[in-house]
């Protein structure tokens, strides 16, 4: 009988203990799965945010990702041109942005010229050395001896001149002239004084050293900045 007392209290303190350690589960519904709930990274660190701060968590997030934006650096741009100059204010705007420093990234050219200063009479290019010598032997074939063959052209490379004239009329009359030899190819076009304005481009400038330029040009109310390619 004691025998039995023994055993049987033995039993249930074994059961009790088990129970306690969760190995018999509990009756709890949400209590079922101890040694998962154990295993979980920081458990009993989760939290539940409200939305005020949800919200507010995620405008610092935009926030810091517009810094991290302008951090990055200002936006290149292609090409900004700025004029027109007269020549004095050309050279004074030219010491302005001088210090900005930007090497070949600045250039300064001259506009076309508006004016006509002589006219020419000409035949276009032909394309190449042999086929310009090709037409100037056709020339004094018909007894044209005075023209010259323009090699160092930029323009009009490998076109033939037949004279140079100070006024239209002059060069019309060299022209009809040519026509009764025979020559039915020669033009006549007015030469362009060089410009007298000129213009500045600054490429590969970011929007910084634009702001700079702007405010550099805002001295000379008679310019204008504007974007070219």
């Amino acid at each position: 009988m004691l025998k039995f007392i023994f055993w049987s209290l033995l039993a249930v303190n074994g059961a009790l203990f088990a129970y306690g350690q969760g190995y018999l589960g509990h009756f709890s519904g949400n209590e079922r799965e101890p040694a998962r709930l154990k295993n979980q990274l920081n458990a009993d660190k989760l939290a539940v945010i409200p939305a005020e701060k949800a919200a507010a968590a995620a405008s610092a997030s935009a926030n810091a990702s517009a810094s991290a934006a302008a951090k990055a650096g200002p936006q290149a741009l292609a090409c900004v041109e700025v004029g027109n100059f007269v020549l004095a204010e050309a050279r004074r705007f030219e010491k302005l942005v001088e210090p900005l420093d930007l090497g070949d990234r600045q250039s300064r050219r001259n506009l076309p010229g508006t004016e006509a200063s002589s006219y020419i009479v000409f035949i276009p290019p032909q394309g190449s050395k042999e086929a310009a010598d090709k037409k100037a032997g056709e020339l004094r074939a018909l007894g044209v001896t005075n023209y010259f063959v323009m090699s160092d052209s930029q323009t009009m490379r490998w076109a033939i001149s037949l004279g140079v004239f100070k006024t239209e009329g002059a060069a019309q009359n060299q022209l009809a002239a040519l026509v009764k030899q025979g020559v039915h190819s020669a033009r006549v076009a007015p030469r362009m004084s060089g410009g007298k304005l000129l213009v500045f481009q600054f490429r590969d400038i970011d929007t910084d050293i634009k702001a700079r330029i702007d405010d550099l040009r805002s001295g000379f109310p008679n310019t204008e900045t504007r974007s070219c390619k």
